[in-house]
C-alpha cells in the first residue's frame, strides 16, 4: 500500500516546508508592520496584494512550468519564495513590503499550481481521495505550523525572516534529489471567464 503513494512523498516533504515558510512569513509581515507602526489600511494592503498576486499567477504562472517543467518550476517558485522573505526583514518600508506581497502571491499561485497538478498526474483513481485528503493535511498542519514559530521568535527582530527563508529553501531538497519521474509537461488550456 505504501508502495502506491511513493511518487508523491517527496513533493508532500517539499510541500510542507514550503507552506510551513508560507505560513510564518504570512502571519510575520502584519504583526511586524504593526510593531513598526504601519497603519491598518498598510497593513490590509498587504493581503490585497497577496492576493493580487494571487490571481496574476493563476494566469501567467503555468507558462513558467510549460517552459521549464514541474521540478524546475518548483524550484524558482521555491527561491522567489526565500529571496521575498530576506528582503522584508531586509527593507522594512510599507511600499517595498506590498510590492513584494504581489510577488510572494504570484509565487505561492504557481507553487500550487505545480503541486497540485504533479499530485493529479502521480494519483490513480484507486487512490486519488487518499491522495488529495493526505495533501489537505500536511496543507494545513504546514501552514499551522509555520505560524506558530512566531512563538518562538521575536517579530521586532530579522530571525523570523531568516527562518522563513530558510523554510523556503528546505522546500527545494526534497523534489530536486528525488528519484521519482518528473510529471508530464501542462496542457494548454483556456478559461472562458464570461461563459463561467
Amino acid at each position: 500500500m505504501l508502495a502506491s503513494y511513493r511518487p508523491i512523498l517527496s513533493l508532500l516533504r517539499g510541500t510542507a516546508f514550503l507552506l510551513a515558510a508560507s505560513g510564518l512569513h504570512g502571519l510575520l509581515l502584519p504583526l511586524r508592520g504593526q510593531a513598526e507602526g504601519f497603519s491598518t489600511a498598510v497593513l490590509g494592503l498587504l493581503g490585497t496584494a497577496w492576493a493580487g498576486g494571487f490571481v496574476a499567477g493563476c494566469y501567467f504562472a503555468p507558462r513558467l512550468v510549460r517552459r521549464a517543467g514541474h521540478v524546475r518550476a518548483f524550484g524558482a517558485f521555491a527561491s522567489v519564495g526565500a529571496i521575498i522573505a530576506l528582503l522584508t526583514g531586509l527593507m522594512i518600508e510599507p511600499t517595498i513590503w506590498i510590492l513584494l506581497r504581489i510577488c510572494t502571491g504570484f509565487t505561492m499561485a504557481g507553487a500550487f499550481m505545480v503541486i497540485e497538478s504533479w499530485l493529479n498526474e502521480k494519483a490513480t483513481n484507486e487512490n486519488r481521495g487518499t491522495v488529495l485528503g493526505l495533501y489537505m493535511m500536511v496543507t494545513y498542519a504546514s501552514i499551522m505550523g509555520g505560524q506558530m514559530i512566531v512563538a518562538a521568535g521575536d517579530v521586532r527582530n530579522e530571525s523570523l525572516f531568516m527562518v522563513a527563508g530558510i523554510l523556503f529553501c528546505l522546500s527545494l531538497i526534497p523534489t530536486a534529489v528525488s528519484t521519482q519521474a518528473s510529471p508530464k509537461p501542462l496542457q494548454d488550456v483556456s478559461l472562458d471567464v464570461k461563459k463561467l
